[in-house]
């Protein structure tokens, strides 16, 4: 196999990997006809709503891509920057605007690995040992593990088994 082959390999499982491949469930499946009226709530033992873990989820990819496109980058402050304001309640809007503004910064790290002149292995100058192969594998992995956390979540909500109670409970 040719280093091309090898580079253009690689790719396609990254790629393969951001958009839910495998054993990881695909970001629209876990969003679609999800009942807004659960995105406030909360299930028992857990700290957040549907919504408050979707802007996370979104809040987290968009540093870390916007961290691997510019040294001018500034990220939030860790770890409250990573999580909306508790104190807001989320409306229908708040929902789709964060799924919409996940979906465009997911298919602006597709487009980085799908450009072959991106160099995957090259360290982020501003960084500290990053590379871009690094990133893009941090942000399939919390993605997958917050979209299983928001499966959980709804499933615990709507069986009502997971003593449910608004966000402001």
């Amino acid at each position: 196999m040719s280093a091309d082959d090898k580079d253009r390999a690689l790719r396609e499982h990254l790629l393969y990997l951001l958009r839910g491949g495998g054993a990881h469930i695909k970001f629209e499946e876990v969003v679609k006809d999800f009942p807004v009226e659960l995105i406030n709530r909360k299930a028992a033992g857990v700290p957040y709503t549907p919504w408050q873990l979707l802007e996370h989820m979104r809040i987290a990819q968009w540093d870390i891509l916007e961290f691997t496109r510019s040294a001018s980058h500034v990220s939030p402050e860790w770890p409250e920057g990573y999580w909306p304001d508790k104190s807001i309640e989320a409306g229908e809007d708040d929902w789709h605007r964060s799924v919409e503004r996940f979906r465009e910064d997911l298919r602006a790290f597709e487009e980085l690995v799908e450009d072959p002149s991106t160099d995957l292995y090259a360290r982020i100058e501003h960084g500290e040992g990053q590379t871009v192969l690094r990133e893009v594998l941090l942000v399939a992995d919390h993605n997958a593990y917050h979209l299983g956390a928001l499966v959980v979540l709804r499933r615990a909500l709507e069986d009502g088994s997971g003593g449910a109670e608004d966000a402001s409970g």
